[in-house]
């Protein structure tokens, strides 16, 4: 019997133990109804010659900020090393457009201002309207005075979204705001945010969902895990849900405060069983936080930070407490990824995930849960067996250990005698641990061809600085946690993430052999063919009739837009989009922030 669709004429890497390579891979109704040798392969209604490139599984990115994408009414700091620059794109932008009530900007990194955090007071003179600036990680903001009046902070009055930072010595608020993701995703900040900002108004931030998933086609990326979202913003997943925009299959991680308590958790159950989920949408884990990020000194360390003595950060939530809230959400049956960068942090969510498995067990609602860690950035030697032993998924992301990122803030926080302990990713596979990999977009660049460079280099995106060398890894390790890892990570190893027949036809097309390359190279390629469960999403030579990336979209060549160049004139201050995130091969690769990671 013909096959719907046959690729042949290159390599295909299947990840599959019984076949690890074939010749050919056929496709029927959404799923692999041939993987084998090309002579032995059956007809075809149609035939997609490879011509000496690269098939895989499609790639699995399973910690994907889709709402994070860039939006195109606010300011883009991205690389912005001076506060001269930040204050000419926001006049030139404000200037630019008189019609918007608040000026928003997005990206700005902490280093910006030499020798503290930027304040209000750098902002004044460059508008009057108010100013609501983003840092990089999402985890802090920057007002201007205008921004601190309108939201009642200079008059003592609280924000959900966030901790006003006040100055000692005048009792003011200085413009600077903490703890902002966080505190920004619970009921009460995403309200006032969607309230009081434009910048996180529903359909803005439905824009950024369908931008992130059309850059994601364009990735190679056929598996995407929103990893932190607001009960309240499910509904823009069933809008695109209806609209024809999940070209990916998209999973939804349950955004959990650290502080919520039980009738939270009734609310995540009740959504879980009234949200429509289906072959494009699905709700995954529960997310918590049990710290923060190394770079502003919280995330939680086991010992002092090298340049900060007497201090080690601290956990998102009392340890006895965070244990208990864990052991409650294992017994309720959810599937909990937690964020933690530190050692300590680390080291408190194993010890709550093998103090919810003897609770459980005992209680009989123990199971094969594959709770994950998410960044594992700086790991105690002791602790990183206790993963496989624990069956817990080291959820990581490559291009954050490139030294174009971490050379600095987080190099000196953690200090050099604690460097053997930074994202150990190939100790953690040769533990036997479960590892996947991912982009952490927009924090991180989210192609996932820059992630495989940095896994196997561990060196700049210009070949330079390479450390920590012996956690390097090769080509077939980096491709596999991008694959079948990410599978794994959410118990879906039966259908996808391996090539065999009976599995959903989710395959990328490289345009060249990857593993022909030396590492460099790999930055020069793309994803030519794009394909979930036997239909194009991206088809940048038209292969497949270009209808899918036409529908969505998107430019069926496959050519993403760049960034203005900084001397553009100022209605091209905000983002572009794809931009050079988008690996759209002028490769500037935008995001060489000097510390990238949160998340």
């Amino acid at each position: 019997m013909a096959v719907d669709t046959l690729f042949t004429g290159g390599r295909i890497r299947t990840f599959d133990p019984a076949q690890p390579w074939a010749e050919a891979l056929g496709v029927t109704d959404g799923r692999i109804s041939y993987v084998g040798p090309a002579a032995d392969a059956p007809a075809a209604r149609r035939t997609v010659q490879l011509e000496g490139r690269l098939l895989t599984p499609g790639v699995a990115d399973t910690h994907n900020h889709l709402l994070l994408g860039f939006d195109d009414l606010a300011v883009s700091l991205d690389q912005v090393q001076s506060l001269d620059v930040v204050r000419a794109r926001i006049a030139e932008f404000a200037e630019a457009h008189p019609e918007l009530d608040w000026i928003c900007a997005e990206n700005a990194l902490y280093s910006v201002v030499e020798g503290r955090r930027p304040r209000a007071d750098d902002l004044v003179g460059v508008t009057d309207r108010p100013v609501f600036i983003t840092t990089y990680d999402q985890h802090s903001v920057w007002l201007n005075r205008p921004a601190l009046a309108k939201l009642g902070i200079l008059g003592g009055g609280d924000i959900a979204w966030g901790n006003p930072e006040i100055d000692a010595a005048t009792g003011e608020p200085t413009g600077w705001v903490t703890d902002f993701y966080t505190s920004a995703m619970t009921i009460a900040g995403l309200a006032e945010l969607q309230r009081d900002i434009p910048l996180y108004s529903p359909d803005r931030r439905y824009r950024k969902i369908t931008n992130s998933l059309e850059m994601a086609a364009r990735s190679g990326i056929t598996s995407v895990v929103e990893p932190q979202v607001p009960l309240a913003e499910l509904d823009l997943f069933a809008r695109a849900e209806r609209e024809g925009r999940l070209t990916s299959r998209t999973t939804a991680a349950i955004y959990h405060p650290v502080g919520a308590d039980g009738g939270f958790r009734a609310r995540i159950t009740e959504a879980i069983r009234e949200t429509p989920q289906h072959d494009r949408f699905t709700l995954g884990p529960v997310k918590l936080y049990a710290d923060d990020v190394i770079e502003p000194h919280t995330a939680a360390m086991l010992e002092d930070y090298a340049n900060r003595p007497g201090h080690r950060g601290r956990p998102s939530l009392e340890p006895i407490e965070f244990t208990k809230l864990f052991v409650e959400l294992d017994r309720l049956g959810y599937q909990v990824h937690t964020h933690a960068t530190g050692d300590w942090g680390i080291r408190l969510t194993l010890d709550s995930i093998e103090a919810a498995q003897r609770a459980n067990a005992r209680s009989g609602a123990s199971r094969d849960t594959r709770h994950g860690i998410v960044h594992v950035e700086c790991l105690a030697p002791e602790d990183l067996p206790r993963f496989a032993e624990l069956g817990v998924v080291a959820a990581m992301q490559p291009r954050h250990a490139s030294p174009d990122l971490v050379a600095g803030t987080w190099m000196e926080n953690v200090g050099e005698a604690r460097w053997d302990r930074a994202w150990r990713f190939k100790s953690m596979i040769e533990s036997g641990a479960r590892v996947t990999f991912s982009s952490d977009w927009q924090v991180g660049e989210m192609d996932p061809l820059i992630g495989l460079y940095s896994a196997m280099t561990r060196a700049r995106l210009d070949g330079g600085d390479a450390w920590t060398v012996d956690e390097r890894l090769d080509l077939d390790r980096a491709l596999r946690a991008y694959t079948l890892g990410g599978a794994e990570a959410f118990h879906r190893e039966h259908e996808l993430g391996a090539l065999r027949v009976g599995a959903l036809a989710d395959v990328v097309v490289w345009s060249g052999d990857l593993y022909a390359m030396e590492p460099a190279e790999l930055l020069e390629q793309r994803a030519d063919l794009t394909v979930v469960g036997g239909s194009a999403i991206h088809d940048a030579r038209g292969e497949l009739g270009g209808v899918a990336a036409a529908a969505h979209g998107q430019d069926p060549a496959g050519a993403g837009q760049t960034c203005a160049e900084p001397a553009a004139p100022a209605a091209s201050v905000a983002h572009a989009h794809a931009s050079t995130h988008d690996h759209a091969h002028t490769h500037d690769h935008a995001h060489t922030h000097d510390h990238a990671h949160t998340h």
